[in-house]
């Protein structure tokens, strides 16, 4: 279901990610001490803190070389983010934008070139082998666009969500009982005896989340999930995500280029070359009323607060869109501050 080894991701990564900063021959691009260390050097201040109890998730500079022979992709620069626990959360950006590498991260299938990443507490690579399969095992669900690395294509809907139940040494009415709880709670447990290909793919969807939620993980990440639908079944799925979040309180980390998304979400957090570039946190009094808005609704409202993102070395940056907007088309701008505000120009 995963990459078996770091080169297949590595190749994968560089065929796939097409619009990532690559680097290539000697006289172009630095090494990947020196891109690490001129990131570093960046930083203001001493080495962080342990992570707030409040926050599940911590990243602290994390940055991800992948090399080939002759070639360098520069997928991570010194990210830096902080999720609480609980959080429903988008993370939204172009192919390329690094935002498939941070998931691989969270979820403990890669490791970064350097920085840290800190999950409920602990240095998530700091730990052994053995550790990092425990904690994929209990820590985190995983939900991928594709079903058939969701699930096996000769068990029943039921027998998907048993699967996992297995190694928790359960009795098999307890597996039984647990299993159909949450196909009903995900409300596909009318399927419970049908294979994957006598489903829809929302109705394998629904199943793989309720796969994802068997062992009680403390963070749900969802790969693309409503990549493969039509709309009005993404909106399906959308709506389980934030049921599923407000009922049992579980931290989702949702990665996308759909931004219809960022309607359902608590947090939307827009990632470009490697690094956090804004984040959109939805309006109280929006979210008080989204329960009784139809999608055209929706569509129409503003529903998120845009901030751009100071990272420690107090940079920020913008967008495209932004620059076009003010006419700039060159890499250097005035930069002024009148009546407490900060006003960036040509």
């Amino acid at each position: 279901m995963y990459p078996q080894n770091n080169d297949e991701m590595n190749n994968e990564y560089i065929n796939n990610e097409t619009e990532a900063t690559v680097y290539a021959g000697e006289e172009n691009f630095e090494s990947t001490d020196e891109v690490i260390t001129n990131i570093y050097n960046e930083k203001i201040g001493e080495e962080s803190d342990e992570p707030e109890k409040d926050n599940i998730l911590v990243c602290d500079g994390l940055v991800k070389i992948y090399k080939t022979d002759d070639v360098e992709v520069l997928a991570l620069q010194g990210l830096e983010l902080e999720i609480e626990r609980g959080e429903l959360v988008a993370i939204i950006g172009k192919s390329g934008s690094g935002k498939s590498t941070l998931l691989n991260m969270i979820g403990g299938l890669e490791k970064p070139t350097a920085g840290r990443l800190y999950v409920d507490g602990n240095d998530l690579f700091a730990m052994s082998e053995k550790g990092l399969v425990e904690y994929r095992r209990k820590s985190v669900g995983f939900v991928w666009q594709n079903s058939g690395q969701n699930l096996f294509p000769y068990f029943t809907a039921l027998q998907n969500v048993e699967a996992p139940l297995y190694f928790d040494h359960m009795s098999q009415k307890a597996r039984r009982e647990k299993a159909m709880g949450l196909l009903k709670m995900i409300g596909i447990d009318h399927r419970a005896n049908s294979y994957p290909a006598q489903m829809s793919g929302g109705e394998q969807q629904r199943v793989a989340i309720a796969v994802a939620l068997a062992h009680d993980p403390k963070i749900l990440l969802a790969d693309e999930p409503t990549g493969a639908v039509d709309s009005k079944t993404s909106n399906m799925i959308q709506d389980i995500f934030r049921k599923i979040n407000e009922e049992i309180g579980i931290t989702i980390i949702i990665v996308t280029h759909d931004l219809s998304l960022a309607n359902k979400v608590s947090r939307v957090i827009m990632i470009s070359d490697g690094k956090i570039s804004t984040e959109k946190i939805m309006k109280e009094k929006y979210r008080q009323q989204l329960d009784n808005m139809t999608t055209e609704s929706l569509a129409a409202v503003e529903s998120h607060e845009e901030y751009s993102i100071l990272d420690k070395a107090r940079r920020v940056q913008l967008s495209q869109d932004a620059l076009e907007m003010a006419g700039i088309d060159s890499n250097k701008v005035r930069v002024e501050v009148k009546d407490g505000k900060i006003i960036i120009s040509k």
